[in-house]
C-alpha cells in the first residue's frame, strides 16, 4: 500500500521560506503527475503546483508562480515545494497528491502557517 508522506511545513514570517517534501513509502513514483494542493478551512481546496514525473515538465497556479517550484528527486522518490516570498494567504493545510489508474493517494496534510 503506497502513502505519500509530507514534510517540511512550519511557522515561517512572511517574505521567509520553506521547502515541503513529499515522499511516496510502500512504492516508487513511476509515472503520471505528482501535485501539491492546499486548503484553508472554510474555504475550496486549491490547485498549487504539478510535476510530471518523467518528464518533470510543471504547472503552478497564479498565486504562486515565480514563488514556488515544484521539482523532483528521481534518486530519492521525492517531489519537493520551495516556497519562497511567502506571505500570511499561502497559511494552509499543504497536500500531496498522486493519482494513478488505479488508486488516487494522498498525504495527510501537513501545515504551512505565515505570520505577517
Amino acid at each position: 500500500q503506497v502513502h505519500l508522506v509530507e514534510s517540511g511545513g512550519g511557522l515561517v514570517q512572511a517574505v521567509g521560506s520553506l521547502r515541503l517534501s513529499c515522499a511516496a513509502s510502500g512504492g516508487s513514483f513511476d509515472s503520471y503527475n505528482i501535485g501539491w494542493y492546499r486548503r484553508v478551512p472554510g474555504k475550496e481546496r486549491e490547485f498549487v503546483a504539478t510535476i510530471r514525473w518523467i518528464s518533470g515538465s510543471v504547472g503552478d497556479s497564479t498565486s504562486v508562480k515565480g514563488r514556488f517550484t515544484v521539482s523532483r528527486d528521481i534518486a530519492k522518490n521525492t517531489v519537493y515545494l520551495p516556497m519562497n516570498n511567502l506571505e500570511p494567504d499561502d497559511t494552509a493545510i499543504y497536500y500531496c497528491t498522486w493519482p494513478t489508474p488505479s488508486n488516487y493517494y494522498w498525504g495527510q496534510g501537513i501545515q504551512v502557517t505565515v505570520s505577517s
